[in-house]
């Protein structure tokens, strides 16, 4: 079962902004490679996912969010499906499908006992 945060109060920006990029970095640390971009603007991005390493001009495999859908889809809130579909994300590429490695967390690290 998931948590939600029904009702709760918008994070302040820098708090917003913190969790992103950890996120972020935590993306690429568990899925090394450089085959996918993800964009979270206007916080941060990476290159993850193994497999052919982009270096110029615009990547052909890319994925990008606001930051409240990449930290839902991150968490396990939403599923990455369900927020491509309803239009709160966006992945070009056939490389940029995050179904295989979201959630980052499971229900363990996220709320130790």
């Amino acid at each position: 079962m998931q948590a939600r945060r029904t009702g709760a109060a918008p994070a302040p920006r820098t708090t917003l902004a913190t969790a992103v990029r950890f996120t972020l970095e935590e993306l690429a640390a568990r899925n090394e490679g450089n085959s996918v971009e993800v964009r979270i603007p206007p916080f941060g991005v990476t290159q993850c996912i193994a497999g052919p390493r982009h270096t110029r001009g615009t990547p052909p495999n890319v994925v990008e969010a606001d930051p409240e859908a990449w930290l839902e889809v991150a968490v396990g809130e939403t599923d990455f499906a369900a927020a491509l579909a309803a239009g709160r994300m966006s992945a070009s590429g056939t490389r940029a499908d995050l179904t295989a490695v979201t959630p980052l967390f499971d229900a363990a690290e996220l709320f130790p006992s």
